[in-house]
């Protein structure tokens, strides 16, 4: 393990050597489950769910348990134990089921700590503003591309032992950022006309199906911008932390701090943050929407002008 972690850096951290070995074996099983292939059932109308996020998960609550006796840990597919500590750790044993689900072999491991003052420590265990801790704690590991992200806070973050940093670039149009969708009342939501507006303002937008992957993404220079509506804690957490590590920027769309439970994020390099505040003001007044063409009047212009 210790080629995919910091070796000089390791006596320093507190949690992430335990946790990172934790995430890897974890990672094992989820490459055991995608060669030999599982079967899905549905927890929603569209929300997948695997018996490889439920076995993953099973391992990550013992395994902590074990190695963290004292800290909390808040589950995808149910998990909330010890929810009273000061330290909680949020769990996706599989962040990007869907991918998975279909053999796309892009998915992670996510793991996020949290310490929260004693102030802040409630016996409801409410999560929100006025709950919330700071993250000082991140592991994500895709066991795919065997590619190993943390970070502890204050100590930088690292993918495979090198150190981290957000990319340079300081314009949108120069930018490939990313984003998801909802996999529940997808009609609800407005995010296809900014996935539009953004691949004409960008150099692309790429919608790959892991949000901790994509945050881990512009954390390490691959994108420089990340948004999403509809995300919850096991979801951000590790990312957060990471990104905030490296140099980036977290905010809502509007410009408020980030929130773990937050129904919008918007994470970058910090450079093109302000032109993306920006964009999205204008995109909510409905200010310089540029139109899509609807396939009727794209199959008459193609008729019309053979373009």
């Amino acid at each position: 393990m210790t080629e995919l972690l910091p070796e000089s850096r390791l006596v320093t951290w507190q949690w992430v050597p335990k946790a990172a070995g934790i995430a890897l074996e974890a990672g094992r099983q989820l490459r055991g489950f995608f060669e030999h292939g599982v079967a899905t059932e549905y927890k929603g109308e569209v929300d997948l769910v695997t018996v490889a996020d439920r076995t993953v998960e099973a391992f990550l609550r013992q395994a902590l348990a074990e190695k963290f006796p004292d800290h909390g840990i808040f589950g995808e597919e149910g998990t909330r134990d010890r929810m009273d500590s000061g330290y909680r750790w949020y769990v996706d044993p599989l962040d990007g089921t869907t991918n998975f689900a279909h053999g796309f072999p892009h998915f992670c491991v996510s793991m996020g700590l949290e310490r929260r003052a004693p102030e802040l420590v409630r016996q409801d265990a409410a999560i929100g503003a006025e709950a919330e801790g700071e993250l000082v704690a991140a592991v994500i590991y895709d066991p795919m591309r065997e590619e190993l992200f943390v970070g502890e806070k204050g100590k930088g973050a690292w993918r495979n032992g090198r150190p981290m940093a957000v990319s340079r670039t300081r314009h949108l149009a120069e930018s490939l950022v990313a984003t998801g969708f909802p996999s529940r009342k997808r009609h609800a939501n407005p995010n296809i006309h900014f996935y539009q507006q953004f691949t004409l303002r960008s150099h692309g937008v790429r919608r790959a199906g892991s949000a901790a992957l994509d945050l881990a993404y512009v954390a390490c220079g691959r994108l420089e911008g990340f948004w999403e509506f509809q995300l919850n804690p096991w979801d951000t957490a590790a990312g957060f932390l990471l990104l905030e590590e490296a140099g980036g920027r977290i905010t809502s769309f509007d410009g408020s701090p980030r929130k773990l439970d937050s129904l919008e994020v918007l994470a970058s390099n910090g450079l093109i943050h302000a032109e993306l505040l920006e964009t999205f003001d204008r995109l909510f007044a409905g200010r310089d929407l540029d139109p899509i063409p609807s396939p009727a009047e794209y199959a008459n212009r193609r008729k019309s002008t053979g373009v």
